[in-house]
């Protein structure tokens, strides 16, 4: 691939001088022009050097959605900074992790979450916390974001170069403690311009982020991408109240709609008023993160017949995205086919590709693979082999070339010798009338060796189903040793920001109930 800019700051100056009076963010009731923004963007990394801040340090973001959020990512650019983007529902201990294992000198934070950064090291790890907002609380650290942006400091653009670390995206943590997936601006810009052409982005879309930001997915596909191809972003600081992105989507002339499973999920029972299935202008729905239900892709396609949801597959040590499935073609199951510049494999143990159909692990190649985690070199070596990354994902792929994940690796079960994956029990489990969605996990069994349990979160408006003809229907959908040893009917699954379910977490919660 051939790049335009070597880094986010070259990308922005560019987009101000080309549209100039275009609009580039709406956030409430505020417009911002490229021109406008990148005035903006010049003053805060000025603001920045006033702080001390300087070329290889870490700028740790603890904000909400916001223009702010955007104006620091070139910025830190400008100044040669690295960002580091902060789940905002960590708590105390958790964002001092993150501070500490990233090395985060400064720390950008939203007034709203004062409580969770007052309670945990970040003063005394940090050199600068930096309160944005009228809500910001009155300390040492505080400064409103306009008082920032009155700065006169002239911030001299640090060269950063494509193979430079642009910013560094923690790991959900769904197995374990994160690790920091160190990108570089190669690996972000790769990834903004495969998602482009496989969406056919042109600049007179408009795209909506109401996903946090600090996330890889909304960070490269709902930010980079749009601010790449030189369209406008509607800004949704909240998802609550859900009727504001109905609103803004209608009344902004939103184009590409990005969400994650849960929101397609509300949206294909959602009772939508009629102009708003009328008068939008959604030609694309973006679906990434975790996996689509198939219940949910079918009654899409009913409700939206001008639009087409697009369902993909990635991972934040991808950039995040690796696959996708296309307009002119979309397999129900299915993440896709690998986008635009890169490679998919499914593999053996020893890394020998697998015949189609065979199930294996998922292995990707292309400019969009992670430098490496941060610190952690043995860690590096053995998720990044011979240049290929290897996702930790198994599954398979037909003779399109389209790929079907199976599972997580790590949550195979393995009965009476039999590979079990829970993700093909989840699929039957979901189908039944008043369920939500599911989780299934493993336990050990003196006679199989591992046997699955399963975890059902009941529909909003259902207070219980038959565990008996839930059973009965699941031995005749699957194999006897499939079917769930036992059920257990939870109020919510655990899920992480982007709602993909954390089993460790219903592990954890077995155990301490056994013990």
């Amino acid at each position: 691939m051939e790049y335009k800019f070597n880094n986010f700051y070259e990308l922005i100056t560019f987009q101000a001088k080309k549209r100039k009076k275009k609009i580039a963010l709406f956030s409430d009731d505020k417009k911002i022009t490229y021109g406008d923004m990148l005035q903006k963007v010049d003053r805060l990394a000025g603001f920045l050097v006033e702080q001390g801040v300087k070329k290889g340090d870490k700028i740790a973001l603890f904000l909400r959605n916001s223009p702010e959020f955007i104006y620091t990512i070139f910025a830190a650019s400008k100044i040669g900074a690295v960002l580091v983007p902060i789940n905002t529902f960590l708590k105390e201990d958790e964002l001092t992790y993150i501070l500490e294992d990233s090395g985060s000198s400064v720390l950008i934070a939203s007034g709203i979450y004062s409580k969770v950064v007052n309670g945990s090291k970040a003063s005394s790890l940090c050199q600068l916390i930096l309160w944005k907002g009228e809500e910001s609380p009155k300390s040492e650290d505080s400064h409103s974001f306009k008082d920032a942006l009155k700065s006169n400091t002239v911030a001299e653009h640090t060269q950063l170069g494509l193979e430079d670390t642009a910013v560094i995206i923690y790991t959900s943590g769904t197995t374990g403690k994160p690790k920091g997936a160190m990108l570089s601006h190669k690996n972000i810009f790769s990834n903004a311009m495969s998602g482009a052409i496989t969406i056919k982005v042109k600049p007179k879309d408009r795209g909506i982020i109401f996903l946090p930001m600090f996330h890889s997915f909304t960070f490269t596909a709902g930010l980079i991408l749009p601010m790449y191809v030189g369209m406008s972003i509607v800004i949704i600081k909240s998802v609550q109240p859900f009727s504001n992105i109905f609103k803004q989507t209608l009344t902004k002339r939103v184009t590409l709609f990005f969400g994650i499973p849960s929101v397609y999920n509300a949206l294909a029972k959602a009772n939508l008023p009629w102009y708003f299935m009328w008068f939008n202008k959604i030609r694309a729905f973006v679906s990434g993160a975790a996996a689509l239900q198939p219940k949910t892709i079918e009654a899409m396609a009913k409700k939206f017949k001008r639009a087409t949801l697009l369902e993909g597959y990635g991972l934040s040590e991808a950039s995040p995205a690796v696959s996708m499935n296309t307009f002119k073609k979309q397999k129900v199951g299915s993440v896709g086919t690998a986008l635009h510049g890169y490679e998919m494999k499914v593999v053996d143990e020893d890394m020998n590709e697998i015949p189609r159909g065979g199930i294996g692990d998922i292995i990707v190649r292309g400019d969009n693979i992670m430098k490496g985690y941060l610190n952690r070199p043995e860690a590096t070596s053995e998720t990044i082999v011979n240049g290929w990354l290897l996702t930790g994902d198994m599954g398979y792929m037909d003779d399109d070339n389209f790929l079907f994940i199976v599972d997580r690796k790590k949550d195979l079960i393995i009965s009476k010798g039999i590979n079990v994956y829970p993700r093909e029990i989840e699929e039957v489990i979901d189908v039944f009338k008043g369920v939500m969605s599911s989780a299934v996990i493993g336990i050990v069994d003196d006679k199989s060796g591992e046997v699955p349990i399963a975890y059902v979160e009941l529909e909003e408006d259902v207070e219980t189903i038959d565990e008996y003809a839930l059973k009965k229907y699941l031995r005749e959908h699957l194999a006897n040793y499939k079917v769930p040893k036992h059920i257990y009917f939870i109020d919510e699954l655990p899920k992480n920001a982007t709602g993909k379910v954390l089993k460790r977490v219903l592990k954890e919660r077995l155990k301490e109930d056994k013990d």
